[in-house]
């Protein structure tokens, strides 16, 4: 194996060579997150017969220039293909391959590149697709906690400080109170002038509608627990290229290092070796066109096919406490929490289905609807939904979060999505439903006031009430026990 380092259009790039006189196809990895993290993976690569490109993006580690996120991959990538194209070491050939960030910078040479420099097939796994996808939901709900955890660490910086936030966090648990949230980084103490221009980015879904248009065969990589899951999924049901494989499983966004509490056996997958399987077949041609994949089934420890799909039942669950709650900013429903407060004012409507008859395989979308009314003219409605196991563990399961503009006191009746499931819920387990008005500091507080919360300097109460009769949770069940699938088979077929 040969190693070396270069710059390329002025960046920073690291080399491996396969042993032997190649010519070679090549895989690129573009990463704000150091190169040098990526030598194990590269070399990786190299003993199996590519030759592993890793560069460090503009303005990061090694790399000189500004570092705007999201702003210059299109460009430096091309640049970066078109040198490994000239090399005497390529065949000509290439893979973009990436997680998190460096699956943006690989997806925007499939997508923005001219077509001289688009890759021959696209490895994305756990995908930032953009500013505004990854600020925001699709509702427009702000992704604080995510956000802020993310800049401390890496906004406006050469290096990375991985434990920024927690840090300051354990000196100032009051830290992500701020207000406005945009002096977050003098609190902070950090120069973070790029932090309010983040949540300029209202508009999301880019790179999902130019996929319609994609060339290469792709390879989506999520998790279930991962807070880029829609976004993975609707890459992969969008994209338009010969042939689309996904492979989602019962991972948080670390993949692999970060498996849920639904994780088995079967889900310790050589996620590698799979990649380079795939990325052979990809480059010869031999993948089957269409969409296929492999989806975990949680808490049962085996695969589905991608496409498989529960039909709808709707739950009727029974009220608890809380069909008139307050949702006060100043003691909001905590993410990090699965706690429901039993004394005092009630600040969340709790309801509760009983024990399930039998195991339940939930595959696919949840969503509630509610008819509910807030006493402000702005209102964030947070739903949460809570297995309740029969040994009487509270696990996480599915949460959505919307924003509602209305008249004060006007009654409305909507949907919450809450993202899709995955999971075998065994015989016993009671699903409990929370209705509350914030999910802080996962997502940043509404103020109630009209005002922008990243902006506001002044919050208000909010007075609400649910009908406790018309609440609706609706999950996808599969009909029966499911058939299992190898997912190596419908990653490569």
């Amino acid at each position: 194996m040969t190693a070396f380092s270069t710059a390329v259009d002025g960046l920073a790039t690291d080399v491996r060579l396969p042993t032997g006189d190649g010519p070679f196809p090549a895989v690129l990895v573009r990463t704000p997150y150091d190169r040098a993290r990526h030598r194990a993976e590269a070399s990786g690569w190299a003993r199996h017969g590519f030759a592993a490109v890793v560069q460090d993006v503009r303005g990061r580690f090694a790399s000189p220039g500004e570092w705007h996120p999201y702003a210059n991959e299109a460009a430096d990538g091309a640049a970066t293909v078109r040198w490994i194209r000239r090399q005497p070491w390529g065949d000509g050939r290439l893979v973009a391959a990436g997680a998190s960030y460096a699956a943006h910078c690989a997806l925007v040479l499939a997508l923005d590149a001219p077509e001289d420099a688009r890759p021959d097939a696209v490895i994305a796994a756990v995908p930032a697709l953009g500013l505004a996808e990854t600020a925001r939901e699709e509702s427009g709900v702000e992704r604080l906690r995510p956000r802020a955890g993310w800049w401390a660490a890496h906004g406006d910086r050469r290096d990375s400080d991985e434990g920024a936030l927690d840090r300051a966090l354990a000196a100032d648990p009051g830290l992500l109170t701020q207000l406005p949230l945009t002096a977050l980084p003098e609190r902070l103490g950090r120069s973070l002038p790029s932090w309010a221009g983040l949540w300029r980015h209202h508009h999301r879904g880019r790179l999902v509608a130019l996929a319609a248009h994609a060339a290469p065969p792709l390879l989506a990589v999520g998790g279930h627990h991962d807070h880029f899951t829609d976004e993975t999924v609707a890459l992969w049901r969008a994209w338009g290229g010969p042939s689309a494989r996904l492979l989602l499983g019962p991972w948080g966004h670390g993949l692999l290092s970060a498996p849920g509490p639904d994780a088995g056996p079967a889900h310790r997958l050589n996620l590698g070796e799979l990649y380079v399987r795939w990325a052979r077949r990809a480059l010869s041609g031999d993948l089957a066109p269409g969409r296929h994949g492999a989806l975990a089934l949680g808490g049962a420890d085996l695969w589905l096919p991608a496409g498989t799909h529960g039909e709808p039942r709707a739950h009727r669950p029974r009220l608890l406490h809380g069909p008139a709650f307050t949702a006060d900013p100043d003691r909001p429903v905590r993410s990090d929490d699965l706690t429901v407060p039993t004394d005092g004012p009630p600040d969340r409507c709790v309801l509760v289905t009983p024990p399930l008859p039998r195991p339940l395989d939930a595959v696919g979308p949840v969503s509630t609807r509610l008819r509910a009314t807030a006493h402000t003219p702005s209102a964030d409605w947070a739903a949460r939904l809570v297995a309740l196991t029969p040994e009487g563990d509270a696990e996480r399961l599915a949460v959505g979060v919307v924003r509602h503009t209305e008249p004060a006191g006007h009654e409305a009746e909507f949907t919450i999505g809450l993202g899709r499931l995955s999971r075998r819920l065994r015989a016993g387990t009671r699903l409990r439903l929370e209705i509350a008005g914030h999910h802080f500091p996962a997502h940043a507080r509404n103020p109630h006031t009209g005002d922008d919360p990243v902006t506001a300097h002044r919050l208000l109460a909010s007075r609400r009430e649910v009908d406790p009769d018309v609440v609706e949770l609706t999950l996808h069940v599969l009909p029966s026990r499911p058939t299992p699938t190898d997912p190596a088979e419908e990653i490569l077929r």
